[in-house]
């Protein structure tokens, strides 16, 4: 399946109206976003010391015990696909699609939200440098554990295209992308604990700060009132 063309009486740049503007709403959401994290993390970091939470001392646990070589070869091919080494050929194969397509508005959209999610979760990282769990069957990173960094940029990447889909293919396509996207993110963070690389407060505060960040640049690009003035009836 290839993207089709910008028709010709829609300019690329058409929802990209006011840059200024948009620019001043995603820098706006950007900061939202870490201040919203900032929050959460320092919940999360406040209660650590009262054995994390009950969610985190129950979820890691309840996941392991359920561990097999099957799952074991699940859940690290779940990890793999939400790592940089997918998560960004992938973004750059989209871009360049889309552009090829003269999809401008989409391949701006997908590189600023990938972007500012890589940048949020770095950021994140270093202020709360929350250490990663100590289980004896993990072998973690050496770096920070808060908020999960797969978690995050595979939800912004994933439903960024999902939502292409169905702005570019139609509803029908669009639904299904968006749930196997959602699918995809629930197995990648569930693949964090499992393996042991994160608390579960980590992978929820990623996927929320992906779906505030997701939504933000989404709007600042005109993109809400653009997918509704697209929205028409499944191509069947």
């Amino acid at each position: 399946m290839t993207i089709p063309p910008r028709p010709a009486d829609d300019p690329p740049v058409a929802g990209i109206r006011r840059p200024r503007l948009a620019t001043g709403i995603v820098v706006a959401g950007f900061v939202a976003v870490l201040l919203g994290l900032v929050v959460f993390g320092s919940l999360a970091v406040e209660i650590r010391g009262q054995e994390l939470s009950a969610l985190d001392a129950v979820a890691t646990p309840f996941l392991h015990d359920r561990a097999s070589p099957i799952r074991d070869a699940i859940m690290n091919g779940a990890t793999f696909i939400g790592s940089d080494y997918v998560v960004l050929p992938l973004l750059g194969l989209a871009v360049a699609l889309l552009a090829h397509a003269r999809r401008i508005r989409e391949s701006v959209f997908l590189t600023v939200a990938v972007a500012g999610s890589v940048a949020l979760n770095w950021i994140m990282k270093l202020t709360f440098q929350r250490p990663r769990p100590k289980l004896p069957w993990a072998h973690v990173p050496p770096d920070y554990s808060f908020p999960s960094g797969h978690s995050m940029n595979s939800f912004v990447l994933f439903v960024g295209l999902a939502v292409l889909a169905w702005v570019v293919f139609g509803r029908r396509i669009g639904i299904l992308a968006l749930s196997v996207a959602l699918g995809l993110v629930f197995l990648i963070g569930t693949s964090r604990i499992y393996l042991g690389y994160h608390y579960l407060t980590d992978v929820i505060g990623g996927v929320t700060a992906g779906l505030v960040w997701i939504l933000i640049v989404g709007g600042a690009l005109h993109f809400g009132p653009w997918l509704a003035s697209r929205r028409r009836p499944s191509r069947g």
